[in-house]
């Protein structure tokens, strides 16, 4: 088997070389790049390797851009040092994961999945098994944090007025057009169906409680039970129609609330 080992910490590129001879006499490292430079340099000028060994951080950036700038056809392990519950949903399939110190073990355990899917699938590397390019996609925007609006601008009377998202309570609709108030008991029709703020608002700050509305953690006055197992909210300021969480969000509107 070969394998290219892209690391730039030289100290962790010659224990993953002990490691690795150590559970699999068969494995050839067959080359080494410490940067995204480097990795693309040698992807371009040498075969496919059978697997590589990917650091997430290196010097000139994470190496998530490796697979901007050229076709990945290799399986992928990621060695990291981030927090194992960003990752858990990526222990799959051909994407894997090593949480460095990489434990002898745990690269073990590594290469004899692989070993399973090159048996399955052989060079088949357009099998759905062996193709990363999607959970990479999902492992960046898992990693990085996600940016949400700072402020809307909206329209009042003649004029274009910006209101910053800490100023707004909530966010309703009346069924034709979507509006929302803030703090001061403004209102303004926003130009955003209800499905693109959810992209937009921070959930921590954030609610959707039902079809029509989305509610700040601070503009919530009182809770009440309603009929239906249902609940309906008080908010503030005043909003002129029921403010109430739908049956398939209490739970979840609870936990948001206790956090």
């Amino acid at each position: 088997m070969k394998v290219l080992i892209i690391e730039d910490e030289e100290l962790a590129v010659r224990k993953l070389q002990k490691t690795l001879a150590s559970v699999d006499a068969t494995a050839e490292v067959v080359g080494v790049a410490d940067s995204i430079r480097s990795s693309v340099s040698w992807l371009q000028q040498n075969p496919s390797p059978d697997l590589i060994l990917m650091d997430i951080e290196l010097a000139d950036g994470q190496s998530f851009e490796i697979f901007d700038k050229v076709e990945v056809k290799s399986t992928v392990i990621f060695t990291t040092s981030y927090d194992e519950y960003a990752l858990k949903a990526f222990k799959v399939n051909s994407v894997d994961y090593l949480l460095k110190p990489i434990q002898k073990e745990d690269l073990h355990a590594a290469l004899e999945k692989l070993k399973g899917l090159k048996s399955l699938y052989g060079n088949n590397t357009s099998a759905p098994s062996l193709n990363v390019e999607s959970l990479v996609k999902e492992l960046q925007q898992k990693l990085q944090p996600k940016e949400y609006r700072k402020r809307f601008l909206v329209k009042h009377a003649q004029k274009l007025v910006s209101v910053d998202v800490e100023e707004i309570t909530y966010f309703y609709s009346d069924g034709r057009l979507n509006f929302f108030k803030t703090t001061d008991n403004r209102k303004f029709v926003v130009d955003y169906t209800m499905d693109d703020l959810e992209d937009m608002l921070d959930p921590d700050q954030f609610f959707r409680i039902s079809r029509a509305f989305y509610v700040a953690v601070n503009s919530i006055d009182q809770i009440h039970d309603y009929f239906g197992n249902r609940l309906l909210l008080n908010l503030k300021p005043a909003v002129d129609k029921e403010a109430i969480v739908s049956r398939e969000k209490v739970t979840d509107f609870k936990k948001w609330m206790g956090k």
